[in-house]
């Protein structure tokens, strides 16, 4: 990477070590690097204080504190990450880096742009969010099998939304498919029992990190 990249930077919340709390990774110690902002104002999002504030940090200096906390696994998150034009830069820097890369994103901005080795978690707003009229539905013709989508689900509305999505966009045919329910607003045995009434060709998930220590990783 050319080293005037290594000193683009980017607006960050916080870099910790903790347990992947979501996704196929769950329970793998990771690096989480939290970036600043969102545009989107989701109405169970448990991260607002990611939204604004934040240290500026050039490239090489994440680079620097991810090497120091000594984990294979890295995942870039927000707020919404692609929502700062220097994260293809990192996630590829990472990358190059020798380690395994995820990334969170909301799916309302485009994911063209982010490097093909980075795993790319998908998440679809449903109607109860407040947000799915920003659905970048043109994301899901660039999925493929290293990446994943997710629906997290605060009702059976939702629930019959997000099994809707699934038929017509044939996602189980593109990549995994992750149902989450929101914690303390939808029963994870109840989304179970849906799941297994209708077969449907999704790997169900609640927040490891919830049921561990009752808040977001590393607050």
């Amino acid at each position: 990477m050319p080293s005037s990249l290594l000193t683009a930077t980017l607006r960050v919340t916080e870099i910790f070590l903790s347990l992947q709390g979501e996704s196929s990774r769950v329970g793998l110690p990771t690096v989480f690097i939290r970036l600043t902002g969102c545009p989107l104002r989701c109405g169970y999002c448990d991260t607002e204080y990611a939204f604004t504030g934040g240290e500026t940090m050039a490239l090489e200096a994440i680079l620097d504190r991810v090497t120091g906390l000594h984990a294979h696994h890295v995942c870039v998150t927000g707020g919404e990450p692609l929502a700062q034009k220097n994260c293809p830069a990192l996630l590829a820097a990472l990358c190059d880096a020798g380690y395994s890369v995820s990334l969170e994103t909301s799916g309302a901005l485009d994911i063209g742009e982010v490097d093909a080795r980075v795993s790319r978690i998908v998440d679809i707003k449903t109607p109860a969010s407040g947000e799915a009229e920003k659905n970048r539905w043109e994301n899901l013709a660039l999925l493929t099998p290293s990446d994943e989508v997710k629906f997290v689900l605060c009702d059976e509305a939702d629930y019959q939304w997000a099994k809707h999505a699934l038929a017509e966009h044939h996602l189980p045919a593109k990549c995994p498919v992750l149902f989450s329910p929101v914690h303390g607003r939808l029963e994870p045995g109840q989304l179970a029992d849906w799941i297994l009434r209708d077969r449907l060709p999704v790997r169900m998930q609640v927040q490891l990190h919830k049921i561990l220590w009752g808040v977001t990783p590393g607050r």
